[in-house]
């Protein structure tokens, strides 16, 4: 009696699965890392204004 076996390891679902976690995580990671494809609005470069002001020290006290 012959016995036939089949090559597919019917791991088919699983590796989709994967591929999707790939791609949502690459996704996910362009997006918050401030990734930007062009289009309306192109390239501009971001405007960014920052002041900082050290607190007033204080006086010293008179000696009388």
């Amino acid at each position: 009696m012959a016995e036939t076996t089949n090559g597919s390891g019917g791991n088919g679902g699983l590796y989709f699965i994967v591929g999707g976690l790939v791609v949502v995580v690459g996704l996910l990671a362009f997006v918050f890392m401030g990734g930007s494809i062009g289009g309306i609005g192109g390239n501009r470069p971001a405007k960014v204004d920052v002041t900082i002001e050290a607190p007033k020290a204080p006086a010293p006290k008179a000696n009388p």
